[in-house]
């Protein structure tokens, strides 16, 4: 009861919210293109962060000499900023999606106040074409999102594994993950790229639609 209550409480605010932003000009459309490229925007700060990582990690695997507690702090400060990332880009990209259910919901509706039935069926048209490029452009954009979790996991356990055990074997036993991380990051950044391209498709879509 109190979930759903919750979830009717929340719903009337963000309607208040649209309702607001459209009571100066500013329309679900033009929110949804905003926020598409925010969260395009968050993919790709994203993704240069993870290489960063990946790149600390790798520094700290062939590190060979010198003050091994300052390499665990560098290494743990990049898992902590990619974490914030990868938190940025799923707050981005629940944003798109809310603001897109809205639109659609209004679009909808809109659809039964038409009186000239070609307008009707243009504006039918043009709503399918539009829900279905969101479909792979959020498909893509959960795709490249969920790469982000094994890609942490690692770097969380490498960071818990130098924690304790500052010394030249902890690091040698890193080595053998190295592979495997790098192979993660190198399809996290594809999935990132992928998904970017995606949006960029979106939006210019949704520009000359």
């Amino acid at each position: 009861m109190g979930i759903l209550v919750a979830a009717l409480v929340l719903g009337a605010c963000q309607s208040a919210y649209y309702n607001t932003l459209e009571a100066v000009g500013y329309h679900k459309r033009d929110l949804l293109v905003d926020r598409v490229e925010a969260a395009r925007d968050a993919q790709q700060s994203a993704k240069t962060q993870f290489q960063s990582a990946l790149e600390e990690f790798s520094a700290v695997i062939h590190f060979d000499g010198g003050e091994l507690e300052r390499q665990y702090e560098k290494l743990n400060h990049e898992y902590e900023l990619s974490e914030a990332e990868a938190e940025a880009v799923t707050e981005r990209i629940d944003s798109v999606e809310n603001v897109a259910e809205a639109l659609f919901e209004e679009w909808d509706d809109e659809l039964d106040e038409y009186s000239n039935d070609g307008l009707r069926r243009n504006s039918e048209r043009q709503l399918e074409e539009t829900r279905e490029r969101y479909g792979q452009l959020i498909e893509a954009m959960r795709r490249a999102e969920a790469t982000t979790g094994p890609v942490l996991a690692a770097f969380r356990d490498q960071v818990l594994a130098l924690k304790h055990n500052l010394n030249a074997q902890a690091i040698a036993a890193l080595q053998n993950e190295l592979v495997a991380v790098e192979t993660d990051v190198a399809a996290l950044i594809r999935e990132m790229e992928a998904s970017i391209r995606e949006a960029d498709a979106f939006l210019n879509a949704m520009e000359t639609g």
